[in-house]
Order: C-alpha cells, then sequence, then structure tokens
C-alpha cells in the first residue's frame, strides 16, 4: 500500500536536496541487488527521467524526445544542490 510507503518532508538544503537526487536517480539498483541482479554503475534506469537529468558528473545520452517532467522550479532544484558537486554515476544515497 502506498500510504505505507509514502512519506512526504519538505526539503529545506542543498544537501538534502542533493541526497535526494542521488536516492531517486540510482534507487533502481538497490532494488535490483534486492531481486539478485546486479546494475553497472553507468547504468541509467530507463524507465525514470535520470536520462534528461543534467546534474550528473559524466556526459549522459539523452533521448531525442523532450523530458517528460517539468524543469525545476525553485533555486533549491535548479541550482543549490549544485554547492556539493555533481552526482557521479557510481554514486550511492547516504
Amino acid at each position: 500500500m502506498l500510504a505505507d510507503r509514502y512519506h512526504s518532508r519538505v526539503l529545506k538544503t542543498p544537501l538534502e536536496v542533493k541526497r535526494a537526487l542521488v536516492y531517486a536517480l540510482h534507487n533502481h539498483r538497490h532494488h535490483g541487488a534486492g531481486l539478485g541482479r546486479s546494475t553497472p554503475a553507468a547504468c541509467l534506469d530507463p524507465l525514470s527521467t535520470a536520462p534528461y537529468f543534467d546534474g550528473f558528473t559524466a556526459r549522459v545520452e539523452r533521448p531525442p524526445q523532450d523530458a517528460p517532467a517539468v524543469p525545476a522550479r525553485t533555486w533549491l532544484l535548479r541550482i543549490g544542490w549544485k554547492m556539493h558537486g555533481l552526482i557521479a554515476s557510481d554514486e550511492a544515497p547516504a
């Protein structure tokens, strides 16, 4: 049930936002490992918007179509989190 797994919390600092992005962009590795699958560090979740994300340290091949998400509007999500560095392809959630 979604209510058991959903936790809403306002992110207030650049570091909190970066950690949330790392979690969202690399969480597929955690779930794959739970199923006995290994995922290469450079592999992005093809069912996510990760290929459209422009905050990775390495260049990412982007699909030709427009991103299926709206651009970030807040300073924290557009710029602020980058104070703590871009996200590496092998970075794991803290």
